[in-house]
């Protein structure tokens, strides 16, 4: 999720279980301890520049269940050390820092982009793409949440607010999978009718929403890609279909970073042939016909070789995005045949 979000779950769960007398400075804390994991872009950058390695390294090790309890172990103790409020409560900061540390991770994992819960075990990214990366239906409970506690101090008032931030926030989230749910279940049927009932695929909601929800299927030859608004429509979801190089994907399959993508986005990835290069496409961030992570990854040249990853730039107006997305959410999409 976006850091503002991260930041204000850290703070909510933080001051919700610290003692009452600490719980401006469990809100500051908190915020620091939620947005920690994402500061892995530093290191990684630091170490490379390859844009792949960048992306698929990212929600790795800073996000593993495995390795936070250690991590939350490390400043619990050193905080308690120190003699102050930790020291003063120490059973209640140990719950504080690992659950604003656990929960980072496990709220990433509702997003699509992928995030590796179980590090260092060779196990996909978990992704199970029910809310979009900004969203601002689930961050706001959070943040009336955190001011009313910074103002109400040590009121019960206060607790009482910071708890009903993160039950209704916990709760948006059970909606989102069931709105997903709902969409699949669409989709299946669908997909079944166009001979489509094994393919692998996905589906995410669209941008600051969970009303209007993103499909994709792959086939042999590429992928369909489908839409279903909850608020407007009804019968049969439609498909439109699209072309991959699926050949030289195959013959590039033994070039790293084609391995690596594949690994990391479960090979819902486009493969096209621009000049000698090959592109591959993310297909699970963006939509047709712009995506935004696309790299060039090998170059053909008897057999394709594998060159220095190179991120192609998207373009993309997030206005008119929003404003196309709002509008199909109210407004269902004329009938046309489903994809062959």
């Amino acid at each position: 999720m976006d850091s503002l979000t991260q930041i204000l779950l850290g703070a909510a769960v933080t001051a919700a279980i610290a003692p009452a007398r600490h719980r401006r400075a469990a809100l500051a804390a908190g915020a620091v301890l939620g947005t920690l994991p994402d500061l892995d872009s530093i290191p990684i950058a630091l170490l490379t520049d390859d844009p792949v390695a960048l992306m698929t390294w990212h929600r790795s090790a800073s996000h593993s269940l495995l390795v936070l309890p250690l991590l939350a172990w490390a400043i619990w103790a050193w905080c308690r050390s120190r003699g102050k409020r930790v020291a003063q409560a120490p059973r209640r900061w140990w719950w504080a820092i690992l659950l604003a540390l656990m929960t980072h991770p496990l709220l990433d994992a509702f997003t699509v982009y992928g995030t590796q819960l179980l590090w260092p075990l060779p196990l996909r990214p978990v992704m199970w793409s029910s809310v979009f990366i900004i969203d601002p239906l689930y961050t706001l409970w959070l943040l009336l949440a955190c001011i009313a506690a910074f103002f109400l101090r040590e009121r019960i008032a206060a607790q009482r607010a910071l708890v009903a931030g993160l039950v209704l926030s916990t709760a948006y989230l059970g909606w989102s999978l069931l709105a997903k749910s709902m969409v699949e279940r669409e989709a299946d049927r669908a997909l079944a009718a166009m001979g489509l009932q094994g393919a692998p695929r996905f589906s995410v909601p669209m941008p600051l929403n969970t009303l209007l929800w993103r499909v994709v299927a792959m086939t042999p030859g590429g992928y369909v890609e489908g839409y279903r608004s909850l608020a407007a429509d009804r019968g049969t979801m439609q498909f439109r279909g699209y072309a991959s190089n699926t050949q030289a994907l195959a013959e590039a399959g033994h070039v790293p970073a084609v391995r690596r993508l594949a690994w990391f986005n479960h090979g819902f990835q486009q493969a096209r042939v621009v000049g000698d290069e090959l592109v591959l496409s993310d297909l699970r961030m963006g939509s047709e016909p712009e995506y935004f992570f696309r790299f060039a990854v090998a170059r053909h040249g008897s057999g394709w070789h594998a060159i220095a990853p190179r991120q192609l730039p998207a373009s993309r107006d997030a206005g008119a995005l929003w404003r196309t997305t709002w509008s199909r959410i109210w407004n269902a999409p004329a009938e046309r045949r489903p994809a062959p």
